[in-house]
C-alpha cells in the first residue's frame, strides 16, 4: 500500500508516485481532510459518496462538455466533434431523444435475446483459453467479449473487426486529464478510422435492412415514433455503444477475476455458491470500478462537504473513491461478493445512468461464472500489467495459470 502523502497537493495531472497503482489510500486520505479537492481555477475533485451522489442527483450538474473539451481536444477535431455528439456527454433535449432511442434498441428483449449467443460465444473463448500456451485473461478472454458482442448487435461482418478494439482504447484514451499530442493524434486516427467504416456499414444496412427485432443497427436507422437520429448522431452513437461496451465490460472482468484471485476465500466462495454471482458482479464494481472519475459543469451554485462552489465550477466525480466510502460500505476495503446492500455508483445515477448497463452485467456474470466453473483453481501467472489511465481502471496484460 502506497504513502498518500499530502492530499492538499494532490493532482490529477501529476498524480503521487503508486497512484494508478492502488489510488484508494490516496482517495482515503482525501476524503478525510480535503473531500473538495482544488485540482485549478474553478476545478474540484469529489471523493465522499454522498456529494457524489448529490452531483448526480442535481438537475444543476450539466453533463455538456463543449467548453470543457474544445481547449482539450482542439477545435473542429473528429475527436472533439465525437466527444461532444455522443449521449454520454449531452444534455437535455438531445440527451433524451438519442437516449430514448438507444434504450429503445436495447430493451430487455433484445438483452434476452443476446443470452444464448453470448453463452456460446464465451464457451468458444474458454475453450481457446485452454489451447492458449501462455493465456492471458485481457487479450485471449475479457477484451474479446465486448467487441463480439457489439459487433453482433450492429451486425457488423467478423472481418471488419479486428481494428475495433484499438480504436476504442484510442479514442477514450483521450478523455484523460492531460492528453498529449500523440494521445490525441491517435484519438484523431481512431474517429476518422471508425466513421468511415460505420457509414460504409450503414449505407449497405439502407440497401439491405436487417430484422429490428435483432438488428440494433436497423433499430437506430429507424429511430422511433418521435423521431430519428441525424447522420452524424448515428455514427458517433455507434462508436459511443462500442467504447461503452468495451471499456466496462474488459475492465469489470478483468478487473474482478484479479481481485479474485488475490482474495482467493472470496473466489472458493464463488465457486461454492454460484448462485451469488449477481452480488459478486456488484461487488466487483464497487470494489474496482472500471470508470474511476466522472466530470460535470455546475449551472448553479452547490455546497458540498461545507464547501460553496460557485456556478461554473467543473466537478470531477471520484466514483472510485465514493464506491470506497466508509460512510456508505462496511469495510469498504474488504471484497464481499455477497455484499449487501450495495448501493455503488459504478454506472452513475439519474437521468446519466449508464445505458448500457445490463448488457455489462450480463456479460460479466456469464464470463465469470462459465471461467469459474471451467477453472476454479485459475491462479496468477507472473505480474499483471495495470492500464497507466486514471480515468479508466483496468489491465493491459493479466498472465493466468489455468486449473
Amino acid at each position: 500500500m502506497q504513502d498518500a502523502g499530502d492530499p492538499l497537493s494532490f493532482s490529477l495531472v501529476a498524480p503521487p508516485p503508486g497512484f494508478v497503482d492502488d489510488p484508494y489510500p490516496v482517495y482515503a486520505a482525501l476524503r478525510a481532510r480535503s473531500p473538495v479537492q482544488a485540482l485549478g481555477a474553478g476545478s474540484w475533485l469529489l471523493t465522499r459518496y454522498d456529494d457524489v451522489l448529490a452531483v448526480y442527483r442535481s438537475p444543476h450538474a450539466s453533463s455538456d462538455k463543449q467548453r470543457e473539451f474544445g481547449p482539450r481536444l482542439g477545435a473542429g477535431t473528429p475527436i472533439l466533434e465525437h466527444h461532444t455528439t455522443s449521449l454520454v456527454f449531452n444534455d437535455p433535449p438531445l440527451h433524451t431523444r438519442v437516449r430514448r432511442i438507444l434504450m429503445g434498441a436495447l430493451n430487455q428483449r433484445a438483452i434476452a435475446r443476446m443470452e444464448a449467443g453470448l453463452v456460446t460465444l464465451v464457451d468458444r473463448l474458454l475453450d481457446d483459453l485452454a489451447d492458449t500456451p501462455d493465456p492471458d485473461l485481457i487479450e485471449h478472454f475479457a477484451a474479446r467479449i465486448p467487441v463480439e458482442v457489439i459487433g453482433n448487435l450492429l451486425d457488423l461482418p467478423h472481418t471488419e473487426r479486428a481494428p475495433l478494439r484499438d480504436w476504442s482504447l484510442a479514442i477514450l484514451s483521450a478523455l484523460e486529464p492531460a492528453p498529449g499530442a500523440d494521445v490525441l493524434a491517435r484519438a484523431n486516427a481512431a474517429v476518422t478510422e471508425f466513421v468511415a467504416c460505420l457509414r460504409d456499414l450503414v449505407d449497405r444496412r439502407r440497401r439491405h435492412p436487417g430484422d429490428p427485432e435483432v438488428d440494433v443497427l436497423t433499430r437506430l436507422l429507424r429511430g422511433d415514433d418521435q423521431g430519428q437520429l441525424s447522420e452524424a448522431e448515428l455514427l458517433h452513437n455507434c462508436i459511443f455503444l462500442l467504447n461503452a461496451g468495451h471499456e466496462t465490460t474488459t475492465n469489470l472482468i478483468g478487473n474482478g477475476l484479479h481481485a479474485l484471485m488475490t482474495h482467493r476465500d472470496q473466489l472458493d466462495r464463488l465457486v461454492a455458491e454460484p448462485a451469488l454471482l449477481g452480488t459478486a458482479v456488484e461487488e466487483l464494481l464497487r470494489f474496482e470500478s472500471p470508470l474511476q472519475l466522472n466530470n460535470r459543469l455546475l449551472t448553479a451554485p452547490m455546497t458540498l462537504s461545507d464547501v460553496a462552489l460557485p456556478a461554473g465550477s467543473f466537478v470531477t466525480l471520484g466514483i472510485g473513491a465514493a464506491n470506497r466510502d466508509p460512510a456508505e460500505f462496511d469495510q469498504p476495503d474488504r471484497l464481499d461478493v455477497a455484499r449487501r446492500p450495495n448501493n455503488h455508483l459504478a454506472f452513475g445515477q439519474g437521468a446519466h445512468a449508464c445505458s448500457g448497463m445490463n448488457v455489462a452485467r450480463l456479460e460479466a456474470r456469464i464470463a465469470l461464472g462459465a471461467l469459474l466453473r471451467r477453472h476454479p483453481r485459475i491462479e496468477p501467472r507472473g505480474a499483471p500489467e495495470r492500464d497507466r489511465r486514471v480515468r479508466f481502471r483496468g489491465f493491459r496484460r493479466v498472465p493466468v495459470r489455468l486449473g
